[in-house]
């Protein structure tokens, strides 16, 4: 990491929540109370981020196809 104050300590938090809050305002949200806007983002992350939505620095796929691959390269390397 750079020094404090560096415009690129927190670029990778700062593209996530910048997602988020753009996917998640397009749902049309009736946030009730805190405990909704939780279970909204848990969601989110779990059955949409992580699981379905490409990344662009992952070579355009999912999270969990990315892990899912690097497994498999590691078993056939094991081997």
């Amino acid at each position: 990491m750079s020094r404090k104050g560096n415009c690129r300590d927190n670029a990778v938090s700062e593209s996530f929540f910048g997602t988020l809050e753009q996917e998640l305002a397009g749902r049309d949200p009736n946030w009730g109370n805190v405990d909704a806007v939780d279970a909204a983002v848990v969601d989110y992350i779990v059955s949409f981020y992580n699981m379905t939505r490409r990344h662009k620095t992952l070579g355009q796929v999912s999270p969990a196809v990315f892990e899912a691959r690097w497994a498999e390269a590691q078993r056939s390397a094991a081997a």
